[in-house]
């Protein structure tokens, strides 16, 4: 029988929970459709297919922007739901929380004090009841979610590039040496595709269009081989939908400083490494995970520009979740998760 332990992951593009003993149960959309202000009428992946959409009466919400809560009320809304369904039933089979329930929740680290207690709160003042809340600092269960050993004195280096921020982080003897927070990830990519097309071909796009754009054409560096797509938008001259063709190369180029800026954050963090940590990195590489992680050729771009081989994880937008299972099976990982209470979270 599955205890009732769970680790979430909330991320601003989808919300991952981790079940002890069953593994992860929940990889949905994280977003939110809502009628009469608060009144929720579909959430995850239906709420998601509702996006730019939706009529006026019906508000699709992303309660997270940048890795932190926006939207507090949708956010907890969110998960009561996830944990108690509707009409008396749970929205997943099997997902309750009573009295003895345990979370563990994945924090990220370079955020205010008051960012790392709206996580905690998200629990402790729902309906939910708990009898524990954990807090964990997102890199160290991004590490041990991709298979890096974190309680040892060698040095890794993780990058994690999500939807809308970057977290680069040097672990070692399983804490955080150095972390950088860039509010730059897959949302700024499909921001840039939108912005390049509306130039070039005066059509207006969804960013849905534009993640379907990134997702067949973009690349870490310049292909010499164009490559082409076809979108469908309006028409800014006339105001009718149109079609236009977008190469690979107007995406490299809408996308190249938001990448720029990445790497020069991850230069920025082995600049600030101590010596003996950086013996480490040059022996190791350098650790990518998160769901944009699988842009074509990101990793060879990062390792041109930094010497560095690159090790790739088998679904990297779960890393973070798996390692939060890991914590929760493992006693001898019980220090690498805290109270609100307990000095690392102050």
């Amino acid at each position: 029988m599955s205890e009732k332990i769970y680790g979430l992951d909330i991320g601003t593009n989808s919300i991952k929970i981790h079940q002890k003993g069953t593994g992860v149960v929940v990889h949905q959309k994280n977003m939110i459709a809502m009628v009469k202000k608060n009144e929720p009428l579909a959430l995850g992946d239906e709420a998601y297919s509702m996006y730019e959409k939706a009529p006026k009466n019906i508000s699709v919400r992303k309660p997270m922007v940048n890795g932190v809560i926006a939207d507090f009320t949708a956010m907890q809304i969110m998960i009561q739901l996830y944990f108690r369904g509707s009409r008396g039933k749970n929205a997943i089979e099997g997902l309750n929380a009573n009295g003895n329930s345990e979370f563990y929740i994945a924090v990220p680290t370079d955020i205010t004090d008051v960012e790392k207690r709206a996580f905690f709160d998200l629990i402790a003042s729902s309906s939910l009841k708990t009898r524990k809340i954990f807090l964990v600092d997102k890199p160290i269960a991004d590490a041990l979610g991709a298979g890096l050993d974190v309680m040892d004195s060698t040095g890794r280096l993780i990058v994690n590039i999500g939807a809308d921020t970057t977290e680069i982080s040097l672990i070692s003897l399983g804490g955080i040496v150095q972390s950088r927070l860039l509010k730059i990830g897959g949302s700024r990519f499909d921001e840039a595709i939108q912005q390049a097309v509306k130039k070039k071909h005066n059509l207006v796009i969804g960013m849905k269009s534009a993640e379907r754009l990134k997702m067949q054409l973009a690349s870490g560096i310049r292909e010499e081989e164009e490559k082409t797509h076809d979108v469908m938008g309006r028409n800014l001259i006339t105001g009718l939908p149109n079609r236009v063709t977008v190469t690979n190369h107007l995406i490299f180029d809408a996308m190249s400083e938001s990448m720029s800026s990445i790497i020069d954050a991850i230069k920025f963090i082995l600049e600030k490494t101590p010596p003996e940590l950086s013996m480490d990195i040059m022996h190791d590489g350098i650790c990518m995970t998160g769901g944009s992680t699988r842009i074509n050729n990101l990793d060879l771009l990062i390792q041109q520009e930094t010497g560095l081989s690159i090790m790739k994880v088998e679904e990297p937008e779960l890393s973070v979740v798996k390692g939060l299972g890991m914590i929760m099976d493992n006693p001898e990982y019980a220090r690498l998760a805290g109270t609100l209470q307990e000095s690392s979270f102050h």
